[in-house]
């Protein structure tokens, strides 16, 4: 499993409902950026859960291409907008592809990530979870359904700011 907290979006229009915003150019280059890497390091989902807030469409749309991922089945889901890590595992639960990449919103997801792993990554920013920030888990279960908090091992976590072009 692959968590993904959307990248960076802008603040330009002060009028436009928080669901509704998009990314902005750093956002944009950080997206690609984890894409080019999940494709080297050879992750690749076969379907996308994403909330369903522009930025977080966004940061898989460009993850996707970046990552050349045309093929991956993707959902969205209301229900991951600004969820809970609770409301995260239970949308997770319903997941159907054998890798899965989850792209959702703080304070939700930086908590579920600490909650899903059995073991934090000493990496220092694991704990904030900032933008565009991207968890590999090796998850302990048979199904989606069967997945628990505290039992899944940390393969690998970058930030984009770890990341070269």
């Amino acid at each position: 499993m692959i968590l993904t907290r959307h990248a960076k979006s802008s603040w330009d229009n002060p009028l436009l409902d928080d669901i509704d915003r998009s990314l902005n150019t750093r956002g944009q280059r950080d997206s690609d950026r984890v894409g080019h890497w999940l494709s080297a390091k050879g992750y690749r989902p076969a379907q996308a859960v994403v909330s369903a807030a522009r930025r977080t469409q966004e940061t898989w749309s460009r993850i996707q291409d970046a990552a050349l991922l045309g093929g991956t089945e993707c959902s969205l889901h209301e229900g991951l907008y600004l969820a809970s890590s609770d409301r995260i595992l239970q949308q997770l639960h319903g997941a159907r592809g054998q890798t899965v990449i989850l792209i959702a919103h703080n304070p939700g997801i930086g908590d579920f990530a600490a909650r899903f792993a059995a073991t934090p990554p000493a990496h220092a920013d694991f704990a904030r979870y900032p933008t565009c920030a991207t968890t590999v888990f090796d998850v302990a279960a048979d199904s989606w359904s069967q997945v628990r908090f505290g039992e899944n091992t940390v393969l690998d976590f970058c930030i984009p700011r770890d990341l070269t072009d």
